[in-house]
Parts: C-alpha cells; structure tokens; sequence
C-alpha cells in the first residue's frame, strides 16, 4: 500500500539454533521516546517462517541495517527483493505488486497429467448440481485428497476458484466419479488462467469494505447455506471466504445475517491486526 521495499532472508542451518535468550520487543519500550522527534521514527515489519524472512519497512537505510545486526547473529544468505516465497511469485511493476502461482498451477497440471486438457473458461458449470450420491466411487481416494489439497493451497492467491474448491472440499472422506469430474474442472479453468494473481496497488485509502452473501439451503446433501465475503483494504483484496454454515437456516433472511456475521467477525479481526501494526483506518463498511 505504501510501495515500501519488500526483501527476502534465508537463515543458514537455522537448525542449529538453540533457544531464543534475548529481549524481544514488539511494542516500544515504555519510556523510551527521542526528544529531538518525539512523534517519528520508522517502522519495520518483520516476517519470520521457519528459516525464511521478510522484512519491509518505511525507510531503506532501516531495513539495510537491520540486516546487517541479524548478519552478526546468523549466517543469512540475502536474497534481495522479494520475488518468491511459498510457491507464491511476487512481480513488482512500479507501484504495483502481483501476487501470481503461476509455477504452482503448472506442477499441478503435470502431476495430475492434465496438461493436455482443453481449458474451459469458469471453474463451475452453470447451474450444476452437487451432492454425495454417485453412480460410482472414485478408484483413488488418496489421488483425490491429494490434488483438492493443492487446489486448497492455490487459493491464497486465486480467489476466483474458493468457491469450487469449497464443493469439491466436502466430498474428500468419500469421493465419487461425477466429484471427481468437478476436480477436472477446476484444473482445466485453471490451465486457461495460468498467468491470474492478485494486484496488490499502492493507494493512500487506508479505508475497510466487505461485501457478504449466502445462498440459502444450497446443498442438497443437509440444506446448509454456504456463506461468502470478500475484504478490501483500500480497493486491494486481502481476505475472502466461501465456507458452508455450521446450521440449517429456515429462512433466507436467516442465512444472510449468519453470513453477515461471519464477515463482521473477519473485519474485526482485520481491524485488530491493522491497529497493531500502527495503520490507522476509518470506520468500515459491510454491503
């Protein structure tokens, strides 16, 4: 959003590390304030998984030292500006980030050996109907929870598939051949929309809008509702659900504000997390 710079660590033999003795602050100290600049200062954000780390902040000359202190403790390789990092590649153009599993979608398509199929243009059929009852039991289950576990994966940037995914989900203790066929369908969509990501834009609207639906007894297996939202950060996409309710809803009216509250919990927690990063935001908006 700030168009800070985003770099990437490897710790060496992170391993071998023992236990962590230092002091760890994650708020400042209380009662350390510069009197020269009482109200400034620079921020850094640090993001540790296991052995790899991501570090952004406000200013470069900041990051390039922190750096160089972690450099003293571990043995880090830098691997410069952010460009992959859990199967997710990062393409930086100007102001302006792409978040994109393009490599991720091709392993995918070979190892299900349908990188020759014809691509189709949406993940679902229209109209199509989804239930338990088959006319026969898929031969490899563990195939099946293999490749819907991918698909679970891919969604962290795709989310034009969460919906389907969401389907396919609900039949992976006992798959049939027609639950299979939508699996099919989801990987020929995304044979046709390798190159797809997220845009991630710099934007000074540090301003929260969701947008929530159901559709109400849309199973036809227990007439639960499937609950759907979609969480803006500043016109920038950052969070998104498809998820069945826990409870039958007797009316649409029902199933919508169980939707609504589901949404409201997730802009909660946005908020909470924002407030401590620093980021001051105005109140959202839920449509």
């Amino acid at each position: 959003m700030r168009n800070w710079d985003i770099k990437q660590l490897d710790v060496e033999n992170a391993f071998l590390h023992g236990d962590l003795e230092e002091d760890v602050y994650m708020q400042q100290p209380q009662g350390y304030v510069d009197e020269l600049h009482p109200t400034h200062g620079s921020t850094l954000y640090v993001l540790v998984f296991v052995d790899d780390i991501i570090v952004t902040g406000s200013h470069p000359v900041e990051i390039s030292g922190l750096i160089e202190d972690l450099s003293v403790v571990f043995a880090l390789k830098d691997l410069g500006d952010l460009s992959f990092f859990l199967g997710i590649e990062l393409l930086r153009k100007w102001k302006e980030l792409i978040l994109t599993q393009r490599k991720y979608v091709t392993d995918l398509l070979r190892k299900t050996k349908l990188d020759g199929v014809k691509p189709v243009n949406t993940p679902l059929a229209v109209n199509v109907k989804i239930q338990k009852q088959g006319t026969k039991r898929f031969h490899d289950s563990t195939l099946y929870r293999s490749v819907v576990g991918a698909l679970q994966y891919l969604h962290l940037a795709r989310p034009d598939i969460s919906v389907a995914v969401n389907k396919v989900c609900q039949y992976m203790h006992d798959p049939y051949e027609e639950n299979w066929e939508l699996v099919k369908r989801i990987i020929r969509y995304l044979k046709n929309t390798v190159n797809y990501g997220l845009h991630i834009r710099s934007s000074s609207d540090f301003s929260l809008q969701a947008y929530s639906d159901a559709d109400w007894a849309g199973s036809l297996d227990d007439r639960r509702s499937t609950s759907v939202y979609c969480i803006y950060f500043g016109g920038n996409l950052i969070s998104w659900s498809a998820r069945k309710q826990k409870t039958v809803s007797k009316s649409s009216t029902e199933a919508e504000y169980r939707g609504i509250a589901i949404a409201t919990s997730e802009i909660k927690w946005i908020q909470s997390l924002l407030q401590e990063l620093g980021v001051q935001i105005s109140p959202p908006i839920l449509w």
